[in-house]
């Protein structure tokens, strides 16, 4: 459905989103295939070749199961949320001036500024178009599945604001930063949630929890994403060495190390506000900084705490044990993922 999707957009975008998602390459030749997906009933939405975890979309179909729903109804909300997280990869590389995404150059770097805006702005629309086309028939009692994901677009958009807004200030704490992982990653996590358990029409109670555990799993999920940002392998992430501390960003590892009481904290705070740009050997140094001050332990920690909250709610949802099985799993590869 996702190929589909993307397939009837208009020739320019279709060619800078399929590149984007790993389905052609700069020329517009198929890619190689790349199986990285986070659950193999996800690959009825993307193709083999596709890079991407397609976390989201797992997880719509998950819940869906999880309040006995069938997949056929579930994948038009599970492609939507996919496009949806591919409209914020491709405007925040632009905005982050990101070279690198999945082992390639960022689709800014191969066809413009512009065409990449564009073809996000165009992934957002046709995600709207999917949802509204593919769940007419959701009970008109409840919320409407186009509202859903509105709003959570409307978080996703406002975390973003404040992530960018983070990297000029000097005052940053954790508790801003885990509120605006709140907005910006766990909004559309818990929105694939409700939407899978709304497209199986689950009860009331079984959607908030489903939809809770989805929110803790997304603020897990950046604790986790933050601290590869600084000491993922290249190799796996497909970014540079330490790609979040040369733009600055005010992730939950360095927010941390910036609020200790420690000599390694008070390096560091003078180092971030120097201006000039960071070579490697200047980069490895901040990052020790931030390791010294237990900072990256201080993460580990809180993200095995914020995944247990995720996996109350789950088991408060009372979902079969086979795919309370399989939403544990994908949870354990969130918050366990190299990459």
């Amino acid at each position: 459905m996702l190929r589909l999707a993307v397939d009837s957009l208009p020739g320019s975008m279709r060619r800078v989103a399929g590149y984007h998602l790993g389905w052609f390459d700069a020329a517009g030749e198929p890619a190689d295939a790349d199986a990285g997906t986070a659950d193999p009933r996800s690959s009825a939405l993307r193709p083999a070749q596709a890079a991407g975890k397609a976390i989201r979309p797992a997880l719509v179909l998950l819940a869906s199961a999880a309040v006995g729903g069938i997949a056929d109804s579930a994948m038009p909300a599970a492609a939507a949320v996919e496009l949806v997280h591919n409209f914020s990869l491709l405007h925040d590389d632009v905005m982050d001036g990101d070279e690198t995404r999945r082992h390639r150059p960022t689709a800014w770097t191969v066809f413009g500024r512009d065409a990449a805006i564009l073809a996000g702005d165009a992934l957002l629309s046709l995600a709207m178009d999917v949802l509204a086309t593919g769940t007419r028939g959701w009970s008109a009692s409840g919320p409407s599945a186009v509202g859903i994901l509105s709003a959570a677009v409307q978080k996703l958009l406002d975390g973003q604001s404040a992530d960018l807004e983070f990297e000029l200030r000097a005052d940053v704490g954790p508790g801003e930063c885990r509120r605006m992982a709140e907005a910006k990653t766990a909004a559309l996590l818990a929105c694939a949630c409700e939407l899978g358990a709304r497209s199986g029409r689950g009860a009331e109670f079984r959607v908030a929890h489903l939809r809770d555990f989805g929110a803790a799993l997304g603020v897990a999920f950046q604790v986790v994403d933050d601290l590869l940002g600084i000491w993922g392998d290249p190799a796996v992430t497909g970014k540079p060495a330490h790609s979040d501390l040369r733009s600055h960003k005010k992730s939950f590892p360095v927010t941390v190390a910036l609020a200790a009481d420690s000599p390694s904290s008070l390096e560091l705070r003078e180092r971030y506000r120097r201006v000039e740009p960071c070579g490697e050997r200047d980069l490895q140094r901040v990052a020790d900084l931030i390791e010294a001050t237990g900072a990256r332990t201080w993460c580990q920690h809180t993200a095995d705490a914020v995944l247990a909250e995720a996996l109350d709610h789950l088991v408060a949802a009372g979902a079969p044990g086979r795919v309370e099985a399989d939403l544990r799993t994908l949870a354990a590869f969130v918050t366990r993922r190299d990459r």
